[in-house]
């Protein structure tokens, strides 16, 4: 049975007229469930019997359900980890800053991407989610927090452009005129680089802002670490990424996991400059250098903070705008994926 929050309006309409109702209930459903959030169809005081019962038989209006819930007491970030409909579990997280509070959200449960620092991908990619259970996690993350979200990064578990349908339907939902209507410059999506999904994305020119997981300046290297980058080449990421500026003046952001030996050395730095800058090309760029999230399966570890900052200090000498990831929640667990792989390691252990 299909979840009434994966529908955009469009769809409603086609449902409602389908079923022989008048096509004003489509928007009288839609704001129910947009707006009001409900989560029983017998909440929708303003429709006739034969509807509600038409969309009971039809239709769930299921929420994720909160599993487990930390707190930071550092800064107030909260995580969240969901258990959707099925028994599956996905991560969430909620970081307050000054300019209005910003939800990380999954688009996957787990991953295939393989990435070697990501603890979203040790199980594996079990399934996507639906624009309704990413809409979920908004809701749930409001509703627990009393925080109203304002930003929203498809960063959480997941690669969001191996999800390209559903995380479209989701784009559309969360930024339609009834509902939560958000700006689509206040959303971001972070992609490893799969260079089809990046091109039909700027086609879509939704003006939301693309993040790149680079994580290594050359091929060699980052195919020790990502595997994607035995698919695509650096050289082909580069170009759609820029493909993705022109076609939507949006400034791309490049994330960049420093791992101590691996990718922040001298060499690093000065490879990142070359592949970034180019004489004569106008293509403004971000760099945003995290501190590698040490996870238990992998024997990764950061650079100490000297050697971070050498680093940023290197790449705005040559005009990149870059700056340190700011560490949120560092005293509740959880690097990206880490939530989901602890609970499943704990439900193995209580069942031997």
């Amino acid at each position: 049975m299909r979840n009434l929050r994966d529908l955009e309006e469009k769809e409603l309409k086609e449902w409602v007229l389908a079923h022989h109702f008048p096509v004003y209930r489509a928007e009288q459903i839609y704001r129910w469930v947009m707006e009001k959030d409900v989560q029983d169809f017998s909440e929708m005081l303003n429709l006739p019997k034969n509807v509600r019962e038409a969309l009971q038989e039809e239709f769930t209006l299921s929420l994720p359900c909160l599993y487990r819930h930390y707190l930071s007491k550092l800064d107030e970030t909260e995580k969240f980890l969901f258990t959707l409909s099925d028994g599956h579990r996905i991560e969430s997280v909620l970081m307050r800053y000054h300019h209005g509070n910003t939800a990380c959200i999954s688009t996957q449960v787990g991953c295939r991407m393989g990435c070697a620092f990501c603890a979203s991908t040790l199980s594996g990619l079990a399934r996507n989610c639906t624009a309704g259970e990413m809409l979920g996690q908004i809701v749930e993350i409001e509703r627990i927090s009393g925080k109203k979200v304002s930003n929203i990064v498809l960063m959480g578990s997941g690669e969001p452009l191996d999800n390209y349908d559903e995380v479209l339907h989701f784009l559309h939902i969360i930024g339609g005129k009834i509902g939560r209507n958000l700006s689509m410059r206040n959303i971001t999506l972070s992609t490893c680089g799969i260079v089809p999904g990046i091109l039909k994305l700027a086609e879509e020119n939704l003006g939301i802002t693309l993040a790149l997981s680079l994580h290594a300046p050359t091929d060699e290297k980052r195919k020790k670490i990502m595997p994607i980058a035995n698919r695509y080449s650096l050289s082909e990421v580069m170009d759609a990424v820029r493909f993705y500026f022109q076609k939507t003046g949006r400034r791309v952001s490049f994330e960049y996991a420093l791992v101590l030996g691996v990718n922040d050395g001298k060499e690093d730095l000065a490879a990142l400059v070359s592949l970034l800058k180019k004489k004569g090309e106008h293509f403004p760029t971000h760099v945003n250098l995290i501190p590698v999230n040490p996870i238990k399966e992998r024997d990764f570890a950061a650079p100490d903070r000297k050697r971070i900052m050498r680093f940023q200090e290197g790449l705005e000498k040559q005009g990149i705008s870059c700056t340190i990831r700011r560490e949120m929640g560092a005293d509740i667990s959880g690097a990206c994926g880490q939530l989901r792989r602890d609970a499943e390691l704990e439900e193995r252990r209580e069942k031997n």
